[in-house]
């Protein structure tokens, strides 16, 4: 029989290298939206951008479906209080709420009017701006009394 002699450490197979999983990332902040796809995640900042005019329809629409007035009350009403101190020669009078609101109505009425004209005025000389020659040429053809001379 023969001895078992053991070999030196040096000489025995080495196991294969096992690899170490990357460290786990650190722990980011909880974001309020759960990401589903990278693209999400670029564009999570950033705004829809809309193509050309598509913004401008949509605000024609909305309009179209309100009856607000689009005009803000106090520039108006401080508006119309100037004009009353020149035609009074600097006396100032009180003014009631309901008679400014009903001047605000009758000037949105006609300056919608007054752009829906030009409009047309525009589409009829094919073409898509509207021009001071429009606007100018729709009061015009109102005449003296709906074109306000």
């Amino acid at each position: 029989m023969r001895p078992v002699v053991s070999t030196p450490p040096s000489r025995r197979k080495s196991r294969p290298p096992q690899r170490r999983s990357p460290p786990p990332p650190p722990p980011s902040p909880p974001s309020p939206l759960p990401s589903t796809s990278p693209r999400r995640e670029r564009t999570s900042g950033r705004r829809k951008r809309f193509r050309p005019g598509t913004r401008a329809l949509m605000e024609i629409r909305k309009y179209q479906k309100s009856t607000e007035l689009l005009i803000r009350k106090a520039p108006f009403q401080r508006l119309v209080k100037e004009v009353g101190m020149m035609c009074t020669r600097g006396v100032s009078y009180m003014w009631q709420s309901m008679a400014i609101m009903a001047l605000q109505e009758a000037a949105e009425a006609f300056l919608v009017r007054l752009f829906e004209d030009s409009y047309l005025c525009s589409i009829h000389a094919k073409r898509v701006t509207l021009y001071v020659k429009d606007m100018q040429l729709a009061r015009r053809i109102r005449g003296i009394q709906e074109g306000l001379g």
